[in-house]
């Protein structure tokens, strides 16, 4: 059953009728959401926040640094925002990793990776990956003395932290402790019973998702949608992977395929805590302003986030 604060918020944007993203392109839809990011709270108070770039061998990458309010700075989450691979910043994740930062007592490094369709995949991957490399080479000069390090993303984002988190294990890359993977998209087929059920009416739908896919790794065949940077539950070996945390939403088309990605790794012997929040939908963890569930949701993951960098 829709949570009332879920129905609320569809009643709302139905009202709303704001055209679908495919229909008015990657331009204008970045800049709803820069014009809606304007209009949220800004977040919990940490002790410093910090932007930074990165020369990347395909440009400058920025990134923001939240420093939590203790004096803990040993650990590390690298943050990849949702969006689609099209939409997105690190201004809009802005108040989500404020959220992270106090509650999971770590450094949280949001990456501004470069967007589709101006960039196709593999490129966000590849920020998403050469910022966490560098980052286990150069930590000192953020100020940082790391011990512990974690990915973690929301959507497209938490596509990017499973593929490099599986991209490090098969290329003797960083040593990623944790991946925090909510609401992921992991599979490019689009076939499960989630994508029937939450088609359309609930926020996130098939069309939107179909018109994310074609953005980033168009059907030209110049790069397969079921390469494990971008498909991960394509993989044939899910063993030795960072413990993980799968998070989902009962009406999202997202749901089964992160799950079915939390059972595949359960079933390869990763620690995996699954979770999945009844009643809300695709969003819900970038919006704490608006439900309710959310901070708790958070402050869960972020508590195993922290058991996670504490196990020996």
């Amino acid at each position: 059953m829709l949570h009332s604060q879920t129905k609320a918020y569809l009643e709302q944007m139905a009202a709303a009728n704001l055209p679908p993203y495919w229909e008015i392109g990657p331009v204008e839809a970045r800049q709803r959401g820069i014009d809606l990011a304007k209009t949220v709270p800004k977040g919990p108070e940490v002790s410093e926040v910090r932007d930074h770039v990165i020369s990347g061998p395909n440009g400058d990458i920025p990134v923001r640094i939240f420093y939590p309010p203790t004096d803990n700075r040993s650990s590390v989450l690298v943050w990849f925002h949702g969006g689609g691979w099209v939409l997105g910043s690190v201004e809009q994740s802005d108040p989500t990793c404020r959220r992270l930062a106090l509650h999971s007592d770590a450094v949280v490094i949001s990456v501004d990776y470069r967007l589709a369709p101006e960039h196709l995949a593999p490129a966000a991957f590849n920020d998403c990956y050469f910022v966490t490399e560098w980052i286990e080479a150069n930590f000192s000069e953020l100020e940082i003395n790391l011990n512990k390090l974690a990915v973690g993303g929301d959507s497209a984002g938490g596509n990017l932290a499973a593929c490099v988190a599986m991209y490090a294990r098969d290329n003797s890359g960083p040593k990623i402790d944790h991946q925090l993977l909510v609401y992921p998209v992991t599979d490019s087929d689009m076939k499960t019973a989630s994508y029937e059920e939450n088609a359309e009416g609930y926020g996130l739908s098939r069309q939107s998702m179909e018109w994310f896919w074609d953005c980033y790794v168009p059907n030209d065949g110049i790069f397969s949608r079921t390469d494990i940077r971008v498909s991960p539950a394509h993989a044939s070996n899910f063993s030795d992977l960072p413990p993980a945390q799968v998070i989902t939403a009962e009406y999202d088309p997202l749901r089964d395929e992160g799950e079915e990605y939390g059972n595949l790794l359960k079933s390869a012997g990763v620690n995996v805590d699954m979770y999945r929040l009844d009643g809300h939908l695709h969003g819900f963890f970038s919006n704490a302003h608006i439900f309710d569930a959310t901070e708790q949701v958070i402050i869960n993951a972020c508590n195993i986030l922290k058991r996670s960098f504490n196990a020996e």
